[in-house]
């Protein structure tokens, strides 16, 4: 009898363990297939899925690559904040498909773990990066590959991949070592449109181009021209950049304090300047509004980038602009997700984390100082009311808990804090 009863028993339990990994496929192809059924058009504009732009790089070069268990200590750091959209620039390192990998371990590892992605294309002219003149009107040969592989990404993690952006300011002329003309851009959107309807990528797929307002003909009228038309007819979203930031160097009129506002207290003058900063990213967008319009197109168009800075030692800080500092990088966040979520529009916010391989010879230099994170995993002042709330507990950064800047020694930072230069007193550079 006892032999007879342990085979039953082991049958039951072989029965036991196939049911119970059949449900477990059966639950996961569900989750799989819910993830799948998110789309662009879901998404983007939605509050709930709050953007931001990501690299993650740690080091003064990207030829060291953030690893997967970097990628995924980033991302569970980004969905802590509500973080469930990253904008990733090019498919050309490891990082993009490393982050695919890692968000997909993340999922498989918590059912609840969502994290969608716009995969960005790097789109260069001929000669861009080399001692060679860049050709401005021929294109890279690097090109096709470089669309090849974000394809490939795209049809291999359609769960996670909602949006394709061909290049990044790539059409913009001050991007003297790797612009391209609207023609280029034109020619690789169509061609993934055309995979879309020819089944070869997904229908939900949305496609657009990453670029200045002034390249989506928001600024100078010599942008606005017949590849420009046909390109904004052929994105299936605008995604736009704005930087007053930059402008308070380059476009200053809006930044200076104005002479009824010199009676003021030094931070209620700080106050004013960044309300008009949040106004000058709010008139950028209308001009891309109004110009899309103008050719009878009514589509979406969302924030791909815009961000501030909180060190400079250059054209923005104590010897410039006086743009610089934490406690002005946290009100043109605010700022600008109040605004961008009660209007339905994406914001990608410049950036999640501090990066110096952009600036690698100037620890100091702006660029490597957009993040909302410092590089050991210093929560900036944007987000010390998140580290009140608590819901960085249990994650960290290189090892480090998630802390805040300065200590939570508001005083020291506001010490460092500018008071931008009066309007009156402002040299504008030519």
């Amino acid at each position: 009898m006892r032999p007879l009863i342990s085979i039953c028993f082991a049958i039951v339990a072989l029965v036991l363990s196939y049911s119970c990994k059949e449900n477990k496929k059966v639950t996961e192809e569900k989750e799989s297939q819910i993830q799948n059924e998110v789309t662009a058009k879901d998404i983007l504009g939605n509050p709930d899925y709050l953007a931001i732009s990501y690299g993650g790089y740690r080091e003064v070069t990207r030829d060291i690559q953030p690893t997967i268990d970097e990628l995924k200590e980033d991302m569970r750091l980004l969905s802590a904040m509500g973080i469930k959209i990253v904008r990733t620039y090019n498919v050309q390192l490891q990082q993009a498909s490393n982050l695919m990998t890692a968000i997909r371990e993340l999922k498989q590892e918590n059912g609840d773990f969502e994290m969608y992605v716009m995969l960005g294309a790097w789109i260069d002219c001929k000669n861009a990066w080399t001692d060679q003149e860049p050709d401005h009107n021929v294109e890279s040969e690097q090109n096709e590959a470089e669309i090849e592989r974000a394809v490939a990404l795209a049809n291999q993690y359609p769960d996670i991949i909602k949006v394709i952006a061909v290049g990044n300011e790539a059409m913009v002329r001050w991007a003297t070592s790797y612009y391209v003309q609207p023609s280029v851009i034109l020619k690789w959107v169509n061609h993934l449109q055309q995979l879309k309807q020819d089944g070869k990528l997904s229908k939900d797929l949305w496609i657009t181009s990453s670029d200045d307002f002034a390249s989506w003909g928001g600024g100078d009228p010599s942008y606005h021209t017949e590849d420009l038309a046909n390109l904004i007819k052929a994105v299936d979203y605008i995604s736009m950049h704005t930087y007053a930031y930059h402008n308070t160097h380059y476009n200053p009129e809006f930044w200076g304090v104005p002479d009824n506002e010199e009676q003021l207290s030094d931070i209620e003058k700080i106050d004013a300047a960044m309300l008009r900063a949040k106004d000058f990213a709010m008139n950028q967008y209308r001009a891309v509004s109004d110009h899309m319009k103008s050719l009878g197109v009514d589509k979406p168009i969302h924030i791909g980038e815009t961000g501030w800075a909180t060190v400079s030692n250059g054209q923005y800080g104590a010897k410039g602009s006086k743009a610089t500092d934490e406690y002005k990088e946290a009100l043109y966040h605010k700022h600008l997700r109040e605004w961008t979520n009660a209007e339905g529009i994406s914001c990608f916010y410049f950036e999640a984390f501090n990066e110096k391989w952009k600036d690698s010879h100037n620890k100091n230099g702006s660029e490597n100082h957009f993040g909302l994170f410092t590089l050991d995993g210093r929560a900036k002042y944007a987000l010390w009311d998140l580290v009140d709330k608590g819901v960085f507990d249990g994650l960290s950064r290189n090892g480090n808990p998630i802390t805040k800047s300065y200590s939570g020694n508001k005083e020291a930072l506001m010490a460092e804090v500018l008071v931008p230069p009066l309007k009156r007193e402002q040299v504008v550079p030519h």
